[in-house]
């Protein structure tokens, strides 16, 4: 079953000069294994295609189930140097959310889906 990437995990983001950094880290540590199989280097650098001008690292911490991904070269000079609207990246992480992943079967969000015109859960 394919999901977004929201569905399974958050993410944080930020910047040190022309360096972006985004963690993400699954709700569940039992959704981390699988996860860090898709959520690779090469997928992130399609997502940012164009934004980015370095090399994309990526850090596991499997301490805390999380992954971390370095992005260089990536704010246009850093903040006090780009007129981007975003020079901090921080909108960066939730651009990574809208990646679609493969869940395994038997897989269920962390919580339930809600319909919004009637507030009822709905099952996914």
């Amino acid at each position: 079953m394919h999901v977004l990437l929201r569905e399974v995990a958050f993410t944080r983001s930020g910047d040190k000069g022309d360096t972006s950094n985004i963690g993400v880290v699954p709700y569940r540590a039992q959704d981390w294994e699988w996860l860090k199989e898709q959520l690779t280097v090469e997928r992130v650098a399609d997502v940012f295609d164009g934004l980015v001008k370095g090399p994309i690292r990526r850090y596991e911490l499997p301490g805390i189930c999380a992954l971390n991904f370095v992005l260089e070269r990536a704010l246009s000079g850093g903040v006090s140097r780009s007129l981007n609207l975003d020079a901090h990246g921080k909108a960066w992480g939730n651009l990574l959310l809208t990646v679609s992943v493969e869940a395994p079967d038997g897989w269920e969000p962390y919580w339930p889906y809600v319909d919004h015109e009637t507030g009822k859960e709905e099952s996914s």
